[in-house]
């Protein structure tokens, strides 16, 4: 299977290189990762050598069905992609002005051997969304797991030049698509099925430049908890995911220089891999969290978070 890392994952000759510091980018969003200098890790994780192994996967997720929202790149990719090698097989959904990335995706999931149906629209809207899982049912056949994954965020520094509509378009594409996705998917999940949400290390910190995004983050948590325990009596678990630094499209194509430049800022002295979060919505969607809902999992270097 192709592979984007081409070096070490810490030490002098990691990728990110100067204290393990990522590359100062920067792109036009929403981002792609084709043009990434540094490409992101979709399959590979840190070995104990300070290099990258592929991923192990032991069958825990053979038949399931997955929709996996924001999978064209990033997280989202490396979730479709560790899914596929656990054996399941997905529907993911991007913009369209994503869809070279999201063709990479499908065809990286396909070299696995799994289905990867792709859906180009905007969560914003409750019909797309209601559209999502119509699409999932028709081409999958089912929905076993609904990863709830896209996110958009842009950086303002106080709150007087935060624009009221990119506040609102920033809640409709972080939490209100989880609402209208979670809804109109629920019915069609049984004992055993999972909701993973994806939010972020930022609402734990209250970042002050993102006060949008870190709203709608704080916002997935409280949701998850809440909805985990309306359903739950149901045998449907729902959890999240709050990752800290993780080297993505998306920052290059949101984040100023000096934002950048302290993006590596974590005790471990380098941002995470998208692989590495994506292990963790293996390990939630499958029976081996099995006793585990309503809970948050912290892929964030050793950052200390409260709640």
């Amino acid at each position: 299977m192709q592979e984007e890392v081409k070096r070490g994952s810490q030490g002098p000759k990691s990728q990110f290189q100067t204290g393990h510091e990522a590359p100062v980018e920067h792109h036009k969003k929403p981002g792609l990762q084709e043009e990434l200098e540094e490409k992101p890790a979709s399959s590979q994780i840190p070995s104990d050598d300070q290099g990258y192994q592929t991923y192990k996967a032991a069958g825990k997720l053979t038949g399931k069905k997955a929709i996996i929202t924001g999978g064209d790149s990033g997280i989202g990719r490396a979730i479709a992609i560790l899914f596929a090698m656990e054996g399941a097989s997905s529907l993911i959904t991007y913009l369209p002005e994503e869809e070279k990335d999201a063709q990479e995706t499908k065809r990286r999931v396909e070299e696995i051997g799994q289905a990867c149906h792709c859906l180009a629209t905007d969560l914003r809207d409750k019909k797309n969304c209601q559209n999502v899982v119509d699409t999932a049912l028709q081409k999958l056949g089912g929905i076993d797991i609904l990863v709830n994954n896209a996110g958009t965020q842009t950086m303002i520094d106080d709150i007087k030049d935060l624009d009221e509509a990119q506040w609102e378009s920033t809640f409709d594409t972080n939490i209100h698509s989880i609402f209208y996705l979670s809804k109109y998917t629920l019915p069609h999940l049984k004992s055993g099925s999972t909701i993973i949400n994806c939010a972020s290390v930022n609402h734990y910190i209250g970042r002050p430049d993102l006060l949008d995004y870190t709203s709608t983050k704080g916002a997935i948590v409280a949701f998850t908890r809440a909805l985990s325990n309306q359903q739950v009596k149901k045998g449907i678990r729902v959890n999240c995911v709050c990752p800290g630094p993780i080297w993505t499209p998306l920052i290059p194509a949101t984040m100023n220089t000096e934002a950048m430049e302290q993006f590596s800022g974590t005790p471990m002295g380098r941002p995470g891999q998208p692989s590495e979060v994506a292990t963790c919505f293996v390990f939630l969607a499958s029976q081996d969290s099995s006793f585990i809902s309503g809970q948050s999992l912290h892929p964030n270097g050793g950052v200390v978070v409260n709640g």
